[in-house]
């Protein structure tokens, strides 16, 4: 589940100092996923993200949190996010260490990945051009 991700180039942060390091301000933009076991995570975000990647426009890093897996980490990042419901899977981008767009759950698991990808590449041209 975790290769469903880092094979498209998006990095690990298992630990709480590593999500400040991805997102530290003057990092750019950067994609953090909240990655998950759950099956809209399996078959709608993870091919989603994977699609997304591919276009001409993303964002300068890419980055993954484990939920149940990398606990610290996942804790940190939500705190951050605390203006969003906690959420499993979840896609946030940051722009200079703040959060500017953010996909809850909710808006994973009614679409299929082709749709994700559609919003998540809509979102790069805004956010990361």
């Amino acid at each position: 589940m975790r290769e469903d991700l880092t094979r498209f180039g998006v990095e690990e942060a298992r630990t709480a100092a590593d999500v400040d390091r991805f997102i530290a301000s003057g990092s750019g933009t950067v994609m953090m996923v909240v990655n998950s076991v759950c099956g809209c995570a399996a078959g709608k975000a993870r091919p989603a993200i994977g699609m997304a990647l591919q276009h001409s426009v993303k964002p300068t890093k890419a980055a993954t949190v484990f939920a149940g897996g990398d606990e610290e980490a996942t804790a940190h990042l939500r705190a951050i996010l605390k203006d969003y419901p906690p959420s499993s899977p979840s896609v946030a981008i940051f722009r200079d260490g703040k959060p500017v767009f953010y996909l809850h759950r909710h808006d994973i698991e009614t679409r299929d990945a082709l749709s994700i990808a559609k919003i998540l590449t809509s979102a790069f041209d805004q956010h990361c051009s």
